[in-house]
């Protein structure tokens, strides 16, 4: 079973500036410029690459160019998840037949669902792959808040279900999976403010989106503190935390493409109704992405 550890990518889906189609020659730049950055891992298909814009056709496009382009050279994990259990387990079932690593998946956001309706599709997803299952716990979006007792209890009810992406943006939460239930279940931190002190809590690593422009420091700084450099390492982070706190400070697509766009690498507009940053905030980010521009 492939390691999923290290500082992983939500890849962004580029589109084309004409008609907001999928641009797949720039989805496979992207990929590779992220490979050669150093990532250990990639993540199509989530939050970052604006899922919920996308047909499941695309989805199962993307996953396959992104598998395609990584050739093996790191662990791609689809984000699979849908508004129906169904939907979900044919997305899981078509990235483990590409040669997806894993496949993750956060809870159905719009109808209120039970916890316990909530994990039955986390299992019956598991049951339907024989990949690694990530649980992707994002109660901003879905309004539910999975507890380190539910993810622990998934776990062990799925041998599969081996990792949580917990972007609950409370550190406390994610210690208590790292410290408590570390030897049932890992954890990957999705919340870019808090990518340094989840290593130095022991998280096996992150999902996040800077990593589609900044993928060498953050990759950097994961290594250093692996080694143990930890003074290196926080020199490092105090350097590029004002993009991270940016990019949680509201709108996180929309700021995404723009750093995109400003350190060269554009990946066209968001699908509408997503709108671009707005000038005030596009200014204040080209200031903070100078010295990272190409």
């Amino acid at each position: 079973m492939t390691e999923l550890a290290g500082v992983f990518s939500a890849v962004a889906t580029p589109f084309r500036p004409e008609d907001a189609s999928l641009d797949v020659g720039g989805l496979r730049d992207l990929v590779e410029r992220t490979i050669t950055g150093g990532i250990h891992g990639l993540v199509p298909n989530g939050s970052t690459g604006e899922f919920p814009s996308l047909s499941g056709d695309e989805r199962r496009e993307v996953a396959e160019v992104v598998i395609d382009q990584a050739a093996g050279r790191v662990p791609v994990i689809p984000h699979v998840a849908a508004m129906t259990t169904k939907e979900a387990v044919s997305l899981a079932q078509h990235a483990e037949a590409a040669g997806a690593a894993a496949v993750m998946a956060v809870a159905p956001y719009y109808e209120p669902l039970t916890i316990e309706e909530i994990k039955k599709y986390f299992l019956t997803i598991a049951g339907s792959v024989s990949v690694p299952v990530v649980v992707y716990n994002l109660p901003v979006a879905t309004g539910v808040n999975l507890t380190a007792e539910h993810v622990v209890d998934l776990a062990r009810r799925a041998g599969n279900i081996t990792h949580v992406k917990d972007t609950t943006g409370d550190l406390s939460q994610a210690a208590r999976l790292i410290h408590d239930h570390g030897d049932e279940i890992k954890t990957l931190v999705g919340w870019d403010t808090l990518f340094f002190a989840s290593l130095l809590e022991g998280a096996a690593g992150s999902i996040v989106g800077a990593a589609n422009f900044i993928a060498p420091e953050l990759v950097a700084i994961y290594d250093a503190v692996r080694a143990g450099q930890i003074s290196s390492a926080k020199k490092d982070w105090d350097r590029i935390f004002p993009i991270m706190q940016f990019l949680v400070g509201g709108g996180y697509v929309p700021a995404v493409r723009a750093a995109l766009d400003i350190t060269g690498h554009s990946a066209g507009p968001a699908r509408e109704p997503i709108g671009p940053l707005e000038s005030e905030r596009y200014a204040e980010l080209e200031a903070l992405l100078k010295p990272h521009s190409a």
